[in-house]
């Protein structure tokens, strides 16, 4: 059994020299360092400005959340690999990030189908907004996403870490992913792609509840009589509608292609918009036109500000 995987990060980084790697990680650190800092920024501005202290803002505080641990998932290895001359991961690293990679995905998949969701009652019916999202069922609908989102995908990472690898050991893509990785497998692993059939569905099925729900916001945003109520509610809705495009789009593209193949270049590309440029954007996303998170991050990172304009 193979003990270690070879990732062909950026699919021809065996090819590059060290300045070559350079060129392409120098950019790399700079956009991890920015979604860190920026998902930290919109996760406490929401937390700590208590104007900004209802359902829809607390799904993207815990949205930007799970984006650090998404990206941390696969960033610092590909990182790693443009440093390294070995461009290796182990079986139980690559199974490890696979997981985590997936779940945190998974979870972001339901937590954006829930934001559309909560949009939907906010605009649609709004008079009983506040007692359909009322904080208990926020709670539990941000906290079974997170689980649901980690347990759907346990039963195929277990049944995967029992396959034989015994061929080739090189992976074809800039991180560890099931494909990929099923792919280097010495036995038939048909099953495992029926269930990911299965996920596929599931992934069809957010993806039409996302859209009709914002057909049905658009619809009735176009009915209000005043361009001021037209603008402030579609505001509230852009940035949860730009970030569904960005990341379901590149989702869709690696995910249910089924037997569609791309270049190796385009695949790279594909795999970088979903993640590490959605990630990128997001917080730049949530925090145009929206002066409610904008005084909010104002606050958190000039607190004196704040002071000196009441104290005048």
């Amino acid at each position: 059994m193979a003990c270690l995987f070879i990732l062909l990060t950026f699919y021809f980084a065996e090819t590059l020299s060290e300045d070559g790697s350079i060129l392409f990680f120098i950019p790399l650190v700079i956009i991890y360092v920015f979604i860190v800092i920026g998902n930290l920024i919109v996760f406490f501005a929401v937390r700590i400005d208590t104007r900004l202290h209802n359902p829809m803002y607390n799904f993207i505080s815990i949205f930007s959340f799970l984006e650090i641990w998404y990206t941390t998932a696969t960033i610092p290895k590909m990182l790693s690999n443009l440093i390294s001359k070995q461009r290796t991961i182990s079986v139980i690293g690559c199974l490890l990030q696979m997981y985590f990679f997936h779940s945190l995905g998974n979870s972001e998949g339901i937590l954006l189908t829930t934001m559309a969701i909560d949009r939907y009652i906010a605009i649609c019916n709004p008079l009983r907004y506040p007692t359909i999202m009322n904080p208990w069922l926020c709670a539990r609908l941000s906290a079974g996403s997170c689980v649901f989102g980690f347990l759907v995908l346990l039963p195929e990472i277990v049944w995967i870490s029992t396959l034989p690898f015994c061929g080739p050991n090189q992976i074809h893509q800039i991180f560890c992913d099931l494909e990929p990785v099923l792919r280097l497998a010495c036995t038939d692993t048909s099953m495992i792609l029926i269930e990911d059939v299965i996920h596929a569905i599931a992934i069809i099925f957010s993806v039409l509840i996302i859209s009709l729900s914002y057909v049905r916001i658009i619809t009735v945003i176009l009915k209000i009589p005043s361009t001021e109520g037209r603008q402030k509610a579609f505001s509230t809705c852009a940035a949860h509608l730009g970030v569904f495009l960005m990341f379901y789009g590149s989702v869709s593209l690696t995910y249910l292609r089924f037997s569609t193949t791309f270049p190796p270049a385009l695949d790279t590309a594909i795999a970088l918009i979903f993640a590490v440029l959605a990630p990128f954007f997001n917080p730049i996303i949530y925090s145009l036109r929206n002066k409610d998170m904008e005084t909010a991050i104002k606050k958190l990172l000039c607190p004196q500000n704040v002071f000196n304009a009441f104290a005048n």
